[in-house]
């Protein structure tokens, strides 16, 4: 798909950028997981049925995880749409680290939404491995990382579009000059973000900043997610500390000006913890609530939570509180709250049910401490 995208680019062919925007309809709006993860069966490494995203039982490789990054990176240049980075950036942050362990050298074929500490989703095994038979995964995080560098910007003769949020300094080639671009910020833990904009000579041209969607109550394209606490919270955009408007186009803040070297652009995003739901027709999701915190999704995983997960309920008027751990699985924002932990009868009913504390990490810092019990999505009721 990403080859399609780049000849219907290339070639101007309209039939086959038709073709590949359903195909990206599809996907996005009914076989994608909430970590921008696809392929819903690891029999033949293929897609299920429309809404078809069981979690437990998820393929989601890694590989595709990649091969979604760039067929919406290509699907961005194509058209100058935001949407596409949204995606883009859902599926770097979530379906493509999670592939591959905080010291780099242990690897997921399959990236599941939830496990129970007996199914060998990996290739026949439960936790990371360094390598497998057919080595398809490695190979391809090993080339991806490096090459992230190149998706935080894009040119056209006179813009500059700033599409990820990442600490770097870059120089880039407009048609008039060359511009160099440093970005501060300890995204995606925090939502403020400094670029300090240095051109060659003064000069007028755009700066369009893209403004996520998760920002705008958007998790992503079309109906398959939606938050359920709508975030009043807007984006703030500065220029040398003068507040402006918010210009948008496609998807980015547009800042059109003469600018000169040490104009300083501050953008701050709303980082507060959001609910998510599933369409109704996504049937392994129904009840059930995920957690993100801006670009980041989420997980409850066994050693934090009294050794279960799969037997919690978060109800909706649980308070989420956001604290940074300096001290845990390299540095990450954990969420705090209450649950109500369930113990079940033979027949189902409920015999016991009790509060405790429920603590929630990144999903793609899974899986560092051993075998257990971990859910992206939890009952809420």
């Amino acid at each position: 798909l990403t080859g399609m995208a780049d000849v219907a680019a290339l070639a101007g062919d309209s039939k086959y950028f038709d073709a590949v925007q359903r195909l990206w309809e599809n996907v996005v709006n009914k076989k994608m997981y909430l970590t921008g993860g696809i392929g819903a069966r690891h029999d033949r490494e293929r897609f299920g049925d429309n809404y078809e995203l069981p979690n437990l039982t998820a393929y989601g490789e890694t590989c595709a995880s990649i091969g979604m990054a760039f067929w919406n990176h290509r699907m961005f240049l194509l058209t100058g749409e935001a949407k596409y980075l949204d995606v883009m950036e859902r599926v770097i942050y979530n379906g493509v680290i999670s592939g591959v362990s905080l010291e780099g050298n242990t690897f997921f074929y399959a990236n599941p939404l939830e496990s129970d500490g007996k199914f060998k989703f990996n290739e026949g095994q439960l936790g990371r491995a360094p390598y497998f038979g057919t080595a398809c995964c490695p190979g391809n995080i090993s080339r991806f990382i490096p090459s992230v560098p190149g998706y935080i910007y894009a040119v056209t003769d006179d813009a500059l579009y700033v599409n990820l949020f990442v600490g770097n300094t870059a120089r880039i080639a407009l048609k008039s000059q060359a511009v160099s671009i440093k970005q501060e910020t300890r995204y995606p833990w925090d939502g403020a973000v400094k670029m300090t904009i240095e051109p060659e000579r003064e000069g007028e041209f755009s700066v369009n900043v893209r403004l996520p969607g998760w920002a705008q109550n958007r998790p992503a394209a079309g109906d398959l997610y939606e938050y359920i606490n709508r975030s009043d919270e807007k984006a703030i955009l500065k220029v040398n500390g003068s507040p402006v408007g918010l210009n948008m186009d496609k998807g980015f803040a547009r800042i059109r000006r003469n600018w000169k070297k040490g104009d300083a652009i501050d953008l701050v995003l709303p980082m507060s913890v959001r609910r998510i739901v599933a369409y109704e027709k996504a049937k392994d999701d129904a009840g059930k609530v995920a957690l993100e915190r801006g670009p980041l999704v989420y997980c409850a995983e066994w050693p934090d939570n009294g050794g279960r997960v799969l037997n919690l309920a978060l109800p909706d008027e649980a308070e989420l509180h956001p604290e940074f751990r300096a001290d845990m699985l390299k540095g990450i924002v954990v969420l705090k709250g209450k649950a109500l932990a369930l113990t079940r009868n033979v027949d189902g009913s409920i015999a016991d049910k009790k509060e405790q504390d429920l603590l929630a990490i990144p999903y793609y810092a899974w899986a560092h401490r051993g075998s257990g019990e971990m859910a992206v999505w939890i009952k809420r009721k």
